[in-house]
């Protein structure tokens, strides 16, 4: 227990937009609840999201949680591909429909730039449907590549796509 007081501070941007995608986010917060060495501490509302990127298919349900961590990001990662792979995802098309799409958009204030993991999430700044959850849960966090707030980057988004509050409700 010693070492999860002593963990890293993780948030893991969540969505989907198939198959009843709100049950298959609080199906995905189930399983990252059980996550080995880590505790959720916190989750966002549920937003419903419009597509961005590939627009002709339905719109996402999108939230983000808090985990504190004693796992690395390497092996953090690998438990949401797991869970990914166990829901049932399948990468068949950039930006396509998803049953369920797990990201780490920040680990501490750690940057990495891995050929298969780059943290913090090289896109967050850039989509409405990653800072609305990301801002209701940590507003004063830093970006560690840019030294801005999620409030900051928030404010100067230009991303106009519409996100909309579902309920609200944190863990």
């Amino acid at each position: 227990m010693a070492e999860l007081m002593n963990g890293i501070i993780s948030f893991i941007g969540l969505g989907s937009n198939m198959d009843d995608p709100q049950a298959r986010c609080l199906e995905a917060i189930g399983h990252l609840e059980k996550v080995k060495k880590s505790t959720l501490l916190r989750r966002s509302s549920f937003y419903r999201t419009e597509p961005v990127g590939l627009t002709n298919q339905d719109w996402f349900i999108n939230a983000v949680v808090e985990l504190r961590t004693a796992l690395s990001a390497r092996e953090l990662l690998a438990e949401l591909q797991a869970i990914e792979n166990l829901m049932g995802r399948s990468r068949i098309v950039k930006w396509g429909p998803r049953v369920i799409d797990l990201d780490i958009l920040l680990y501490g204030q750690e940057i990495i730039e891995e050929a298969d993991l780059t943290v913090p999430h090289r896109e967050m700044h850039k989509r409405r449907f990653v800072l609305e959850p990301l801002y209701e849960l940590a507003p004063y966090a830093i970006h560690p590549a840019f030294g801005v707030s999620v409030a900051g980057l928030r404010k100067r988004l230009g991303d106009v796509s519409r996100v909309e509050l579902l309920n609200k409700g944190q863990v």
